[in-house]
């Protein structure tokens, strides 16, 4: 009798600890994330593993990455309020946007180029001011073959600012128009009314105004129920894509739909609940993920992790996402924003790590 209660006992610790090593996982895509409701196309959709080609050391707490006709990367930095250049590993200065106010999670944030930028030269940026969060274009100006920053015209206000949740990702759509991922700035009661600004994705003409075609008429806002989007990306069907934090729980990779509504505050990550559209990757930890910036190339995706501390990769197939591969986990502190250059390849903007620098990576596969 002794012995088959040792043989039980045994064999229920051997399961136990099989569960545990599935919960946990191993290697480089761990641990695993849940999709939302969708079937798993599985990691071996990713593209090869990445190498690392170049790091371009100096910067002070990067945000955004765009690029100039001629391949020279234009970069925010938040606190700072400079807007930086990298050309052939060089780093230069375009100039400082007036009017920011950095405090907390807010600053200097997300850059776009102007889709007609070879003939009107403007540079967006979202920024947090001494009221609120604001976006504003200013005109690259040649001076003698050198860049520089003209003055700001601003073409949209009113984004509710905090010392968190200040959302901060513009980017100019397929259709020409601006969209704009807004937080909640802990305002819950916001993500959930249409009429309000807070926990969105906007939809904005090169002016500021609503984009037509909007699903609430003259309203800017695109979709809803958003905690704090930090990435948008477009597939090569023209789908388009958003990461955001969860609270303590399930970070996010969505698929935006006009009008759409996803959840926040009222649920989070893909509970199958009516009324609300599930995300199609759920990170049940946001120690695992913390996703900002994104940026789609082929058919994966990549995001870069704060807390994770790691770049993550999903296949896409369609409008399916299957299981996220992690590269780099803990190698280079926390992913702020992933971008792809003229060039192909991919860039990397590191945070918190004093100084912080630009990665550049060879993609593979």
């Amino acid at each position: 009798m002794l012995l088959r209660r040792l043989v039980v006992r045994a064999t229920a610790l051997a399961v136990a600890l099989i569960v545990l090593s599935a919960c946990t996982g191993g290697g480089a895509s761990s641990p695993t994330p849940r999709q939302g409701g969708v079937p798993a196309t599985g990691a071996p959709g990713t593209a090869g593993e990445p190498t690392v080609a170049e790091r371009i050391d100096g910067l002070q707490v990067p945000w955004s990455t765009v690029y100039l006709p001629d391949g020279t990367a234009v970069v925010s930095e938040r606190d700072s309020a400079l807007v930086r250049t990298i050309n052939d590993g060089h780093l230069g200065t375009l100039g400082k946007v007036p009017g920011v106010v950095p405090g907390g999670e807010g600053g200097l944030l997300g850059l776009a180029l102007s889709p007609d930028f070879a003939t009107d030269h403007y540079l967006y940026a979202y920024f947090t001011a001494a009221d609120d969060n604001r976006i504003a274009r200013m005109r690259l100006e040649d001076r003698g073959g050198r860049w520089e920053l003209g003055a700001p015209e601003t073409v949209f206000t009113g984004i509710p600012k905090a010392g968190t949740h200040n959302g901060g990702r513009i980017r100019f759509g397929p259709d020409g128009f601006l969209y704009v991922g807004t937080g909640d700035s802990q305002r819950r009661e916001q993500p959930q009314d249409s009429r309000a600004l807070g926990g969105k994705i906007l939809r904005l003409t090169a002016d500021g105004r609503p984009a037509p075609g909007n699903p609430f008429g003259e309203n800017p806002v695109y979709s809803l129920g958003h905690r704090n989007v930090q990435g948008l990306a477009w597939d090569g069907a023209g789908r388009l894509w958003a990461s955001e934090f969860g609270p303590d729980v399930n970070d996010e990779l969505n698929l935006i739909v006009p009008g759409g509504n996803y959840g926040w505050p009222d649920v989070t990550g893909a509970p199958h609940r009516a009324g609300f559209l599930d995300a199609k990757v759920v990170w049940p930890s946001t120690a695992d993920s913390s996703p900002s910036g994104l940026e789609i190339v082929g058919n994966t995706a990549y995001l870069g992790a704060l807390r994770g501390q790691r770049l993550w990769a999903v296949p896409l197939k369609g409008e399916f996402a299957g299981d996220p591969v992690s590269y780099f986990t803990g190698k280079y502190g926390r992913i702020r924003n992933v971008s792809l250059a003229p060039d192909g390849r991919l860039w990397l903007l590191s945070n918190g790590e004093n100084p912080d620098f630009a990665l550049i990576l060879n993609l593979h596969g």
